[in-house]
């Protein structure tokens, strides 16, 4: 599933390569957004390319990029030590969409993508212009006390969070608990009813959610420069 109007793009040259499906708006704004996906997806997954259709239409270039775990693998999730790779890939995704957006930058991710996103952000502060994340794995499923948080205090960058009530990854209070280390302006998001997969399951798509992340981007991002 590759969306409509999409068309491949692929940097070789970039280590590691850039590889990913661009979704071009008619009316565009300046404005460049960089998606990635979960540990056990990839590029084409049904929500990325929900959102990839909806922000095109609200202006924006969309990459929906594959990390580099998922360009060396078809199946299955990264291997223990591969997120400081996923992270220069993304950064070399963002790179890439430099290229094509003059004016602001974003980088998103569902769950594994997103949590990337946001310890790449926060290593390196400035890198791009908000966050939108997706079912943010706030912890395993079962284990509140292993939180994937230490990075919070570090990161500058604004950050729309959108988490389904029946998140095993991380619940409504645990997740406002959370965004509360972050420095940087932040707003989270409440999808009722929804899993870790934000009501896309096999063929059955939530087509609101899209229009709630834009909401809360143009909410959150109001007024920004570029």
């Amino acid at each position: 599933m590759t969306g409509r109007f999409a068309e491949e793009l692929v940097d070789a040259a970039a280590d590691p390569p850039v590889r990913g499906f661009l979704q071009r708006p008619e009316n565009g704004t300046g404005d460049g957004l960089v998606l990635t996906h979960g540990a056990g997806s990839n590029g084409q997954a049904p929500i990325l390319v929900a959102l990839a259709e909806a922000f095109a239409e609200a202006g924006f270039i969309v990459l929906r990029c594959n990390l580099p775990f998922r360009q060396e693998r078809a199946f299955g999730p990264p291997r223990p030590g591969s997120a400081a790779r996923d992270r220069a890939g993304l950064r070399n995704a963002v790179a890439a969409m430099r290229k094509l957006a003059p004016r602001r930058i974003f980088l998103g991710g569902h769950s594994y993508g997103g949590r990337q996103a946001a310890m790449l952000c926060a290593e390196e502060p400035g890198l791009v212009h908000g966050l939108l994340l997706l079912s943010y794995p706030l912890h395993p499923p079962r284990k509140p006390d292993q939180l994937r948080t230490q990075h919070f205090p570090n990161l500058q960058t604004s950050a729309a969070f959108v988490q389904g009530t029946r998140d095993p990854f991380g619940s409504i209070d645990e997740m406002k608990a959370a965004v509360k280390l972050i420095p940087a302006k932040t707003v989270l998001l409440p999808v009722e009813g929804a899993g870790h997969d934000l009501g896309f399951r096999g063929k059955i798509k939530d087509a609101g959610l899209a229009a709630v992340a834009i909401n809360a981007f143009r909410n959150l991002f109001a007024g920004q420069q570029g």
